[in-house]
């Protein structure tokens, strides 16, 4: 039996399929129309499918849409409200009509689908429960504790659940006003950047301070009885968040901390840097202080995180190993596209009562391409290449010459994190690397780190890792790289002394596997320096955006399958 699951809710479109419970196929939209998201989030689109990715699911499978049984929508208009929610969906959404405009486009989905010939069952899901599913039955736990925080699902911006077998028991949620997942993004916008730029927040929380703003967040976010969390909307002005264009009123949270909005060309300052510092700090107090209690509710020792919010990788450290939970699982595409993925298992696993669940130890479910592909790919851009009997070996040698390589190979990862299959390769010992990178290729902020893909059986001798899990093979954990190794790899130390690694697994990623082996026998080092193939758009994914990105930027070489190709040779192309 074929089941589909579907976000396009808000943003992070995507598509999932499983057959008898096995993930066949993941995507993202952005990935093939190449708009950041998927697309624009407005009260009017939520029926906006990502048809992209869609066809591509049918097509992996040799499928048409009538011979899935059932499709999983990852909203639950019944349970969104009917006018203004405290300040939510307010003007900016139009008021009641717009919330009204809203609900009634989300329905329209069953329609669209029965006009492309789907003869099925459309089931509209809950978003958390759609997020928990997406961690649990993804997981290989048989029971364990849920955390799903993000900005919002239907009312609620965090939820409790605890797993069983093939079932899923709703325990407790958080509701709007507070939210992390929120304060994460008027917060970066105080600062100078997107709502969307919480990766950014987080790296350049590592330079700055939390002393002096701590108590600022103290006052309007606090700790309640039995896991709860309070915020003071008041300041916070939730409801002003817009994504088209990205915005929020932030003038009383500037008051607050007696700063100015700071202006996206003005220099960032030590404030800037101290305020986001301090942001980290109450959100890992916030989420320690939710899975503790949860620990307590479940007694459980598997732990599953899932939402926006848990993509950060300094909390999710914390959560784990300063709690009592012993066993942690967070699934790769965290954000709003994993809610596909959740909608399907959820249909499978809990609608239809089935106990068979397949867990998902990799990323690597989206588009590949054959080596003729990648061959027409390059002729039609008229470019000199090599084929490679060893690319493994030849990559491994151009990086410790200095070369930056794309590499291009296998099916494509799901999810933020490139995880080595569409990826920027670099020599981690190069002190230079990080700032050649993000200015001459990446085009961003100094503060952004670079991230290690490290064998997963060479992990703990370069990194302090208290409790092996499985999100590190996802980039989704930070740990102290050990003294004494860390003048080895500096292009991967962040400012703090800690990494984002990627542990590496010969059974997950065997291609991946073998350069960074091939690296670590000419150097002695076991990783290599990691980050998405993209240049300010979505990761690349197909041959023809991978070449678009390597020619319009500084990249030095790219992998292509066993395709070799030089800048130097085809700067004239």
């Amino acid at each position: 039996m074929y089941v589909m699951g579907i976000n396009s809710v808000f943003h992070e479109s995507a598509a999932c399929l499983l057959k008898d419970g096995e993930v066949l196929s993941v995507v993202e939209e952005e990935r093939f129309n190449r708009m950041k998201h998927g697309k624009k989030p407005r009260e009017d689109n939520p029926d906006e499918l990502p048809m992209n990715a869609i066809q591509y699911c049918l097509d992996e499978a040799g499928i048409g849409i009538e011979d899935v049984a059932y499709i999983g929508y990852s909203l639950n208009p019944e349970k969104m409200p009917t006018a203004a929610f405290h300040d939510l969906f307010s003007d900016e959404w139009g008021g009641a009509e717009g919330l009204k405009t809203f609900n009634e486009k989300v329905y329209l989905v069953d329609e669209h689908f029965k006009k492309m010939g789907f003869k099925g069952e459309v089931k509209f899901l809950d978003h958390h429960i759609s997020h928990a599913a997406s961690a649990y039955h993804a997981s290989p736990f048989d029971e364990a504790a849920v955390l799903v925080v993000d900005g919002i699902g239907e009312t609620s911006s965090t939820t409790f659940y605890q797993g069983k077998a093939n079932k899923l028991e709703f325990l407790q949620s958080v509701e709007y006003p507070a939210s992390l997942g929120f304060l994460w993004e008027v917060t970066s916008h105080m600062l100078g950047f997107s709502i969307y730029d919480a990766a950014k927040v987080m790296g350049l929380a590592s330079y700055g301070d939390p002393a002096p703003y701590i108590d600022y967040f103290r006052q309007i976010v606090k700790k309640a009885p039995n896991g709860q969390f309070t915020m003071n909307n008041d300041v916070l002005k939730f409801g002003t968040i817009t994504y088209d264009p990205p915005s929020a009123n932030v003038d009383k949270l500037a008051e607050l901390f007696e700063i100015k909005k700071r202006d996206a060309d003005e220099e960032i300052e030590q404030k800037h840097e101290d305020i986001a510092a301090a942001l980290q700090v109450i959100t890992d107090e916030i989420i320690l202080h939710m899975v503790n209690h949860l620990h307590e509710q479940t007694g459980m020792d598997n732990l599953c995180l899932a939402g926006g919010v848990t993509l950060n990788c300094v909390t999710n450290r914390v959560a784990f190993e300063q709690s009592d939970f012993k066993q942690l699982y967070v699934q790769p595409a965290a954000h709003d596209a994993g809610t596909a993925i959740g909608a399907a298992y959820f249909i499978w696993n809990q609608t239809l009562d089935n106990l068979a669940r397949t867990p998902m130890d990799h990323a690597y479910y989206g588009p590949a391409y054959d080596d003729a592909a990648l061959e027409k790919a390059l002729k039609a851009r008229n470019l000199t290449y090599s084929r490679e009997d060893n690319i493994e070996a030849r990559v491994a040698k151009l990086l410790t010459d200095d070369n930056i390589v794309s590499f291009f190979q296998g099916r494509m990862e799901v999810g933020p994190r490139a995880l080595g299959n569409r990826s920027l390769l670099a020599d981690p010992r190069d002190p230079d690397m990080q700032g050649v990178l993000n200015r001459k290729v990446k085009h961003r902020e100094y503060f952004r780190p670079l991230a290690p893909s490290v064998l997963a059986e060479e992990a703990h001798a370069w990194f302090n890792i208290g409790k092996d899990n499985e999100a590190t093979d996802f980039m989704l954990m930070i740990y102290s790289v050990n003294e004494g190794v860390k003048d080895k790899i500096p292009a991967v130390v962040h400012t703090d002394g800690t990494s984002r690694i990627q542990t590496v697994r010969t059974d997950t990623n065997p291609r991946y596997h073998r350069v960074i082996s091939e690296f670590n026998k000419l150097t002695g080092v076991p990783m290599l320096l990691n980050t998405s193939f993209n240049d300010n758009e979505p990761i690349v994914c197909s041959p023809e955006d991978a070449i678009h990105t390597f020619m319009k930027t500084e990249i030095d070489y790219l992998a292509l399958g066993d395709f070799l190709v030089s800048k130097e040779e085809n700067r004239s192309v």
